[in-house]
Formats: structure tokens, C-alpha cells, sequence
């Protein structure tokens, strides 16, 4: 039986192709970003609803955008990679990020795995920064979250606002709760959360920055 791996990219390349179809001709990278976006979360939604057929389906979707950007790429004049360039890529970084697997490493636990990808994702990219390889362009929560995460792996102690959630009784539900109560609170007051929010992640950005230089 054939790949059907490679069965999609025929399809793709026909599809791009002269005489192929005219809309998938005239994409580009900038024009399918929201559809990447659109799909991953939809997949999102599958599996959060347990929905095996649609995760399947909303698989192939981010796959095919995948082959899509690859396709692309693919025709760059100076500097073009296709998708076996891309999966040579990630499958070579898949094992030098697993050195407990692939090498002669040790380690104790997940912790451990964590911390050993961080320090050598840090020295492949050359990173001087903790801020460095974050995207910016994502929803201001897990930008927000993922700048602490950076801070905290890389023994920045943050001076965070915790003072008005001292009362708050823990657990997901009422932490949860809270933090609709802030969106609340913030929309009564004329604010837009997600740009409240993403401004205090540049807050957060420029204080580990600062703190770096000392």
C-alpha cells in the first residue's frame, strides 16, 4: 500500500501546481495564518469534547496546512525547504532534546526532562534571554503564563501582584472564579481584558530584562 503521507503531498503539489486549482495557487504564508489558527482550535474543541471522529478530522486539517506552508516554501527563490526538510528537522531536534532516550543521560523524572529541554532548547537558539523564542503573537493568558514559566526556569524571582487573591480559597474552581471575577471587573470598567492583559505581559518582559542586566 502506498504512503498515504505521500499520497497528500501529490495532492498538495497538484493542487499548486499550473493547472491546478487557482485559490490554492494564490496563497500564501500570510493568508493561511488564520486558518492554522482556526483549525488548532478546533482540534482543541475535539478533544476537550472527547470527539474521536472530529479529532481525526481537525488532525488532517492542521496536517494539511502543514503540507501547505511546506508547498510553499518549497518554491522560496533563494532559501526554499519542503517537507521532508521539515520533518528531518523536527525528528533531528526530537532526539537531541531526548538525550535520556537517544544518549547515555540519567534522569530522575519529568522535572528533570523538562529542565534538561529548556537549558539545551536555550543553547541550540544561543538565547541570552529568558524572553527570547516567546511568541508574542499569541493570546495574552499563555503569553502571560509562559513568561512566568520562562522567569521561574531560569531562577528569575518575579515580584507578581498575589496580595488580592490572599482570600481567595485554593483550588481550580474558585481560582477560576477569580479570575472571571477580574475579567468582570475589568469590562465594567471599560477595559478590554485581553489588552489589559497583554500590556502586563510586557510589563512582565521588560522586568525579567532589567533583571537579566543586573
Amino acid at each position: 500500500m502506498a504512503s498515504q503521507l505521500l499520497r497528500l503531498l501529490e495532492v498538495m503539489d497538484r493542487l499548486r501546481s499550473p493547472g491546478g486549482c487557482p485559490w490554492d495557487a494564490e496563497q500564501t504564508h500570510q493568508s493561511l495564518i488564520k486558518y492554522l489558527l482556526e483549525e488548532s482550535y478546533e482540534f482543541v474543541d475535539a478533544v476537550d469534547e472527547d470527539d474521536r471522529q472530529a479529532m481525526r478530522e481537525e488532525l488532517g486539517d492542521i496536517l494539511l496546512q502543514v503540507y501547505f506552508h511546506s508547498r510553499i516554501a518549497q518554491e522560496h527563490p533563494t532559501d526554499p525547504f519542503s517537507i521532508e526538510d521539515v520533518a528531518e528537522g523536527i525528528a533531528e531536534k526530537l532526539i537531541r532534546r531526548h538525550p535520556h532516550v537517544f544518549g547515555d543521560v540519567e534522569v530522575s523524572g519529568t522535572d528533570e526532562v523538562l529542565a534538561n529541554w529548556e537549558q539545551l532548547k536555550a543553547a541550540e537558539k544561543n538565547r541570552k534571554s529568558a524572553t527570547d523564542g516567546v511568541a508574542l503573537a499569541q493570546p495574552a493568558l499563555p503569553l502571560i503564563t509562559k513568561l512566568i514559566y520562562r522567569a521561574e526556569k531560569n531562577g528569575i524571582k518575579l515580584d507578581l501582584p498575589t496580595a488580592d487573591l490572599n482570600n481567595v480559597v485554593s483550588g481550580e474552581v474558585a481560582i477560576g472564579d477569580a479570575l472571571v471575577a477580574a475579567v468582570v471587573a475589568a469590562i465594567q470598567q471599560g477595559i478590554e481584558p485581553e489588552d489589559l492583559l497583554r500590556s502586563r505581559a510586557r510589563d512582565i518582559a521588560a522586568e525579567i530584562k532589567r533583571i537579566e542586566s543586573l
